[in-house]
């Protein structure tokens, strides 16, 4: 008799004609499943960390050890469980297909892989041969049509649940593809492969595309709450560090200060005013050429004595990095002689035009990382500087043409999605390295683990309009649940604020007030009218905006964004205690409403409100004009207005006023009340 199935050193494996299946336990209620063709399984891992030696994990339901797992193997049959999940596979007699089912500990179908369909031999893991070794790879699974999916990351679309969506696995400007979802039937899938690819949520089969790659490679884990599912995809993929304190107020940015004078003047004035600004952020083009990563010496003369008079004020100093290098730069023909850089598979190496020929540093070399660290600490970090904004990180080639670029790590088709990971890593290790503790560096991109290397991610170059502000919101819930707790948007938007505009003042302040319920309080964006500059050269350098300071916009405005400055200080210490919870559990800091109360089914729809934290409810106004929403309270508890006390009974909707001074913001009844009368 034919033996398809077999135990090896707690792993379920199954051979037939070519392909090699293995099922492992991988923490606590998860399974990691991995298929090849015409090879054996590889080991290592791109995100997963790895299990513990002997085999035990810790269950985030009750937190009692568990065992690796348990085999069950028959003839054309066999299972694995571990803790709440079971994966049944089965041999189809015809064509001797496997199908693999996923169960929870009730019984209940998790996921299923489509089966063969008989005479229609259709694979469910389907490896097409590439030249050079590697497969174009599909994976597919039945789709139940009463699913609702959440996660994947950040994509620039006002769309809750993404069943129906059909997905890029690939980073741009304002896109961060983080391939892990959380479904409404109770488990948490990660595509663990960083290649380039797609996602197709569809009716009758959801779809997974890997362009290039050498295997097959997923995690499921299986949860009560969404809580248990979100804690056990953070303890396989890495939690983010405690939030520094200077990580809990309010940030000024804007593009961009481009001399040391005109940085000292905005602490300055701010001090004056008695306004607590926790980081003044130093914009890019402040170095002569990228690549260059050190102050132009024109425009910042003296940086030591400007971080020190600013770090005085009590306030932190962060400056922009692009991994960007100059064909110019001082650095670029030794970083091409040591082969640092990003390369083209053919042709000329020119990444991105902008302010000349660029390149792009490879930060998924070791010797890249510890080279650019080295440049920053001398030039950056040496004069005080503790915190960087990385900028440019997906990274954004000018054409998107990701089979053109090759890594270190191998082609970009294969390992594309890495970059922003390793881009974090870079400066994070290179902090710990000098002994630096308090870390957090803004970031551009994401992908699985950045979380653990500090990433502050924003959601890019976005437009000053109402339909992309409601779109943050949505963004911002995604990427709690994909394990990236720490997330914040340029208040306002980045691209076409006028600020003598009336109505992008409207804009702005209903911004302004989402932002002070963001994990990250910051002020940035491209404001017009602006100013072109050129140097003592006669050279055109990159231009500066109009102003965009809370003092910049009239008397009335003022006073609205410094009430709500002083409202986030009032959260400094829940705040605090959210960000806790998030580097300890890895629970969201800005949560869906079904994460608080997954047994409403209410919750499960509602897209432009979530939960800061657990107890405070926050629903924007996030229409042109309007001085009201509609705010659904979720059932099981009373919930209190933070504005007038008012008490307001559980699982209704309601009609709330919010003229152009406040927010809808509600507590649960008990909890937090020293914001009332305050929003």
């Amino acid at each position: 008799m034919l033996q398809y199935f077999e135990e090896k050193e707690g792993s379920l494996l199954f051979r037939e004609n070519g392909e090699t299946v293995m099922v492992t336990p991988w923490g606590a209620n998860s399974l990691r499943v991995r298929a090849a063709f015409l090879g054996e399984i590889e080991e290592g891992s791109v995100a997963l960390l790895e299990m513990p030696e002997d085999g035990r994990t810790t269950d985030p339901g009750n937190g009692d050890a568990q065992s690796a797992g348990s085999i069950v193997i028959e003839a054309q049959k066999a299972s694995i469980t571990n803790g709440k999940i079971r994966a049944e596979l089965i041999v189809n007699p015809w064509g001797k297909a496997l199908q693999m089912t996923f169960y929870n500990q009730k019984g209940e179908v998790l996921l299923q892989e489509i089966p063969n369909g008989g005479a229609l031999q259709k694979k469910a893991r389907h490896f097409r041969p590439l030249s050079g070794g590697s497969y174009h790879l599909k994976a597919s699974f039945v789709s139940d049509p009463e699913e609702k999916i959440y996660g994947m990351g950040q994509y620039q679309q006002e769309t809750f649940d993404l069943k129906g969506c059909n997905l890029e696995l690939a980073h741009r400007n304002s896109q961060a593809s983080v391939p892990f979802y959380l479904s409404s039937l109770g488990y948490g899938f990660l595509w663990h492969n960083a290649a380039i690819g797609e996602v197709h949520f569809g009716s009758n089969t959801t779809e997974w595309i890997a362009e290039d790659t050498r295997q097959l490679d997923y995690w499921i884990t299986a949860g009560d709450t969404p809580a248990q599912i979100e804690e056990a995809y953070t303890a396989a993929t890495g939690r983010a560090p405690m939030m520094p304190e200077y990580g809990l107020g309010f940030w000024q940015c804007k593009l961009r200060y481009y001399n040391q004078e005109q940085v000292l003047q905005i602490a300055r004035e701010y001090k004056k005013r008695g306004i607590l600004v926790d980081v003044l952020v130093i914009d890019y083009y402040h170095w002569p050429r990228c690549g260059d990563w050190r102050f132009d010496e024109e425009y910042f003369p003296d940086p030591a004595a400007m971080i020190r008079e600013i770090q005085d004020m009590g306030i932190k100093v962060m400056v922009s990095i692009w991994p960007q290098v100059d064909w110019r730069s001082e650095n670029y023909e030794e970083m091409k002689q040591q082969g640092l850089l990003v390369k083209s598979n053919s042709g000329v190496d020119v990444q991105m035009i902008f302010h000349g020929n660029n390149v792009f540093m490879d930060p998924t070399n070791p010797r890249t990382r510890d080279y650019v660290w080295e440049k920053c600490r001398k030039n950056y970090a040496d004069l005080g500087i503790r915190t960087f904004w990385l900028d440019e990180a997906e990274p954004e080639f000018t054409t998107y043409d990701f089979a053109d670029y090759r890594y270190h790590a191998g082609s970009v088709a294969q390992t594309g999605n890495i970059y922003p990971r390793e881009y974090a890593r870079l400066f994070y290790e290179g902090q710990k390295a000098d002994g630096q503790e308090d870390i957090v560096n803004l970031i551009r991109c994401a992908w699985v683990g950045s979380q653990k290397y500090g990433a502050l991610v924003w959601s890019g170059d976005i437009m000053s309009t109402y339909e992309d502000f409601r779109k943050q919101i949505c963004a911002g819930i995604h990427m709690g649940l994909c394990g990236i707790p720490w997330w914040t948007t340029d208040i306002g938007g980045f691209h076409g604020g006028n600020i003598h505009d009336e109505g992008f003042k409207e804009l702005l302040i209903r911004w302004f007030q989402f932002g002070a319920f963001c994990p990250v309080m910051r002020i940035h964006g491209c404001r017009q009218p602006g100013e072109e500059i050129i140097n003592k050269a006669g050279e055109v350098r990159e231009w500066t905006g109009a102003e965009n300071e809370v003092w910049s916009y009239g008397e009335e405005n003022y006073e609205i964004m410094v009430k709500f400055i002083r409202i986030r200080e009032m959260m400094r210490d829940y705040t605090r205690s959210v960000m806790r919870a998030a580097h300890e559990s890895g629970a969201p800091v800005m949560r869906a409403m079904f994460y608080e109360f997954p047994e409403d089914p209410v919750c499960w729809d509602i897209k432009d409100a979530y939960m800061f934290g657990p107890d405070i409810l926050v629903a924007p106004i996030c229409h042109e004009k309007a001085v009201s929403r509609s705010v659904y309270l979720p059932a099981g508890t009373d919930f209190v207005h933070a504005g007038t006390g008012e008490r307001y009974e559980g699982g209704k909707w309601y009609d709330v006023a919010a003229d152009i001074h406040t927010i809808p913001v509600f507590l649960r009844e008990g909890r937090q009340e020293y914001l009332i009368g305050k929003v």
